[in-house]
């Protein structure tokens, strides 16, 4: 049971330190207040045991993540009156049955590309809306969204230079759609906001589930980030 559509507007809080979600939210007319939420992901997913679905593994770690930040939000006094959502995300490539996330290093990303160059993979992203009223937990709503993405065939020395660039190393998959790597991806089945890291209308959807709805987050524009 979710509590009543607040009267007042809403302030949304990113788990997330990705610029990319940052960026989204903010060009969608919201300007969030960032909180860094610095989860044991290994740890997590060890908690979930061998065999689990790759939709649960990022939802699971998209909740752990909100819910670490929620507590952090609770005891801040800023947040102590009214409704605050906390959204929280995370994307992994799903690609020749692994689940894969960030490479942090080039060879990583370089044997990924291998993988990936002239294929296709799911990229999913687990998201996780937590509603505050008054510093408590109230209601929760959390699923998953999956965008097939067709990678071309990079030429080497494109591939070598975007390797260099160090984008690829820090982010789910070791490629973006919205930055250098697009010249890559020859195609999307899905949601492209969710390729960035955050999809729109699923979060749209899980706001609604806790009573949030959009108009009060443009109405809270002004966010501490």
């Amino acid at each position: 049971m979710t509590s009543a559509s607040p009267a007042h507007p809403v302030r949304l809080v990113l788990a997330s330190r990705s610029p990319a979600r940052l960026a989204l939210l903010r060009a969608a007319g919201v300007d969030p207040v960032v909180r860094v939420s610095d989860v044991d992901e290994d740890a997590v997913v060890t908690s979930l045991g061998p065999g689990v679905a790759h939709t649960v593994v990022v939802t699971e770690l998209a909740t752990a993540k909100a819910e670490v930040i929620a507590d952090a939000v609770a005891a801040e006094p800023e947040f102590a009156v009214g409704t605050v959502v906390i959204v929280g995300c995370d994307s992994m490539l799903s690609i020749g049955g692994s689940l894969v996330g960030k490479p942090h290093d080039v060879d990583t990303a370089r044997n990924r590309w291998s993988v990936m160059a002239g294929s296709a993979g799911e990229l999913l992203t687990g998201h996780c809306v937590l509603r505050l009223d008054d510093g408590r937990i109230t209601a929760r709503a959390a699923r998953h969204s999956g965008t097939v993405v067709r990678f071309g065939t990079p030429d080497p020395d494109d591939l070598e230079a975007y390797l260099a660039s160090g984008e690829p190393l820090a982010v789910a998959g070791a490629f973006t759609l919205d930055g250098l790597g697009g010249w890559f991806v020859d195609g999307i089945d899905g949601d492209p906001s969710s390729v960035v890291g955050l999809g729109l209308p699923l979060v749209r959807r899980l706001l609604a589930e806790v009573n949030v709805g959009i108009s009060a987050l443009w109405a809270g524009r002004g966010g501490d980030t």
